[in-house]
């Protein structure tokens, strides 16, 4: 990568941290312009996932979803199976939040199955590709689906000490074993995720496992 644009990237996430968007964006759209000019694929799909980032922040959802689109292609086009995988599930985020579910599953079924067959699959990548659909299970009513996603997520957000995500993960099966009125299961799932949220002390995790027990006490 060039010096120039390794700069502009450093710079745009300095921004990005210090939720300065639109100089982000400026940063970014330098990067890319910059990026274009040479050959090298891998700093083009770089600068432009980057750029589709801060314009999904910026809540420019059609530009993001360009920009993602056009990075994931060229990961496929020069085999990059994990930052494929990386990019398409971030597609279907887009896709899901947007509402489009139907378009949205085949995107996180295509990270998923990527990650699955690649031993160097990081643990958080595999998990964070799960909970979105994890998600649309559970929002489509296909319980049994939804539970061994979740169980299946929160495996490996325990693995790396994830808090955050072990909370949400032992929350939303509590929730579906209420549901299915095994009472000892959501108990222990609850407890579970009290203990993760608790453990993160992240404020949103504390805030949802609460909701969660209220639903569950009724």
């Amino acid at each position: 990568m060039t010096e120039a644009i390794e700069k502009l990237l450093m710079q745009a996430a300095q921004a990005r941290r210090e939720k300065r968007s639109p100089d982000a964006r400026r940063d970014l759209l330098q990067a890319v312009a910059q990026a274009r000019t040479g050959n090298d694929p891998s700093e083009l799909a770089r600068t432009v996932s980057a750029l589709g980032q801060i314009e999904r922040d910026m809540g420019h959802t059609e530009a993001a979803l360009a920009l993602y689109q056009e990075a994931a292609e060229i990961y496929r086009q020069h085999r990059n199976l994990l930052k494929l995988a990386h990019t398409v599930r971030h597609v279907g985020d887009i896709h899901q939040d947007a509402g489009r579910l139907a378009k949205a599953e085949p995107f996180f079924h295509e990270a998923l199955a990527i990650y699955r067959a690649n031993p160097e699959t990081p643990a958080l990548d595999f998990a964070n590709a799960l909970r979105p659909l994890a998600l649309l299970k559970d929002d489509a009513g296909e319980f049994d689906e939804a539970d061994r996603l979740w169980e299946e997520a929160k495996s490996l957000y325990v693995s790396v000490d994830v808090f955050p995500g072990v909370a949400e993960c032992a929350g939303r099966l509590a929730l579906l074993a209420h549901r299915r009125e095994d009472p000892e299961r959501a108990r222990r799932l609850l407890a579970e995720a009290i203990s993760a949220a608790e453990n993160s002390g992240e404020y949103n995790s504390v805030r949802y496992v609460s909701e969660v027990r209220t639903r569950i006490s009724g």
